[in-house]
């Protein structure tokens, strides 16, 4: 039983959210993406919790169910990894102000000796956004070295830019520092105290036809993938990093969204909560918090949540934002990347999807 009780509330959803969910059949028809899940709390309620479209653009294809399970892709980065952190900090063994470098010896030239540990988790290190390293990778080993390696793009501190390669990184510094796998911790320190009971990396084969494809990788894997992690650094790494991995269905996000909400218990202090969702002062200008993102001008999140909401976003078309003003959060998982990666409709979509949810809620009640 899920320790994070949701008191369901969602026999009005078509009513309700109806301009929200048309927005998300219209976005199937027209090709954004061909399934979509949502789930909607606010005040301890699950408000909204549906399905929509199938697996493919196939009409033969499996219809998408509410409890569909989706690649998250870097909504990993927040539920997992930086919870990780937080957890690890809390307990004292993760000093955010730590040198990477005392942990990665190579990471010490070209200014890299200052980055910290922080400025991992809040992409402000310099690292470069992303780089294919998977091309020339063929080992867990390997691609950590090369991330380790890689030059630096600007000084550390200078500015923000989203960066794949941090997380790379400190992912394996967490798993050095916890002595135990990613995935391992997060399944006894998150999902089991939360109830979460899909969320896991590395799918196990005979559950994957149960899971939407992300792509057919005509590149690098040279076929469809569909129950396996969509992100090829990732996938070099066996499925368990820090940057990408995890899969769950939406009403698992839902449970994630709401112990943030009530301050983090059980497995989070209110003020460990604080500091990890709270936008950074520095570098100017920067939407981060560490480890998640905050609003921004014009932002994913829509226009209408307050500045104190935090959320991420996921490649394969994954997201969750959660606004503790407002005590609301919106988790919408669908697998935009199918057939191929090229579309960017899900940036006009999301948005929209965002507000109509959060204009759907009364305003007393926000």
């Amino acid at each position: 039983m899920p320790q994070i009780p949701l008191e369901p509330a969602y026999a009005d959803q078509e009513k309700q959210f109806a301009r929200a969910f048309a927005i998300l059949r219209a976005g199937i028809g027209e090709h954004v993406m061909p399934g979509a899940t949502i789930a909607v709390t606010h005040g301890g309620r699950m408000m909204a919790w549906e399905a929509f479209g199938r697996f493919t653009y196939d009409p033969e294809s499996p219809l998408v169910r509410r409890e569909t399970i989706f690649d998250l892709a870097s909504v990993t980065k927040a539920v997992a990894t930086t919870t990780i952190a937080a957890i690890l900090h809390e307990r004292g063994q993760l000093n955010l102000n730590q040198k990477v470098h005392e942990h990665f010896r190579e990471f010490r030239d070209g200014g890299k000796s200052d980055v910290t540990i922080a400025m991992l988790l809040s992409h402000s290190s310099g690292l470069p956004s992303y780089e294919k390293l998977f091309q020339r990778c063929r080992s867990r080993e390997d691609l950590l070295g090369s991330a380790a390696a890689a030059p630096l793009a600007y000084p550390p501190g200078a500015r923000s830019e989203y960066s794949d390669l941090a997380f790379i990184l400190l992912g394996e510094i967490l798993t050095r520092i916890a002595g135990e796998d990613l995935d391992g911790f997060a399944a006894r320190e998150i999902f089991a105290p939360l109830g979460m009971t899909t969320a896991e990396y590395c799918p196990a084969p005979e559950g994957r036809q149960e899971i939407p494809p992300a792509q057919d990788d005509r590149e690098f894997r040279h076929r469809t993938i569909q129950g396996e992690i969509d992100d090829e650094n990732a996938s070099v790494m066996g499925g368990v990093a820090g940057h990408a991995g995890l899969f769950a269905n939406a009403y698992d996000l839902a449970l994630f969204a709401e112990c943030m909400l009530r301050g983090g218990a059980p497995i989070l202090k209110p003020e460990t909560v604080q500091l990890f969702t709270n936008r950074r002062a520095a570098p100017y200008g920067t939407s981060f918090s560490l480890g998640w993102d905050t609003p921004s001008q014009p932002s994913q999140s829509g226009t209408k949540l307050s500045a104190r909401a935090f959320g991420h976003l996921g490649f394969t078309g994954t997201s969750l934002w959660i606004d503790p003003v407002k005590q609301l959060s919106i988790t919408l998982l669908t697998n935009r990347t199918w057939p191929h990666r090229q579309s960017q409709a899900i940036k006009q979509l999301r948005p929209a999807v965002h507000d109509a949810i959060v204009e759907a809620i009364p305003h007393d009640e926000i």
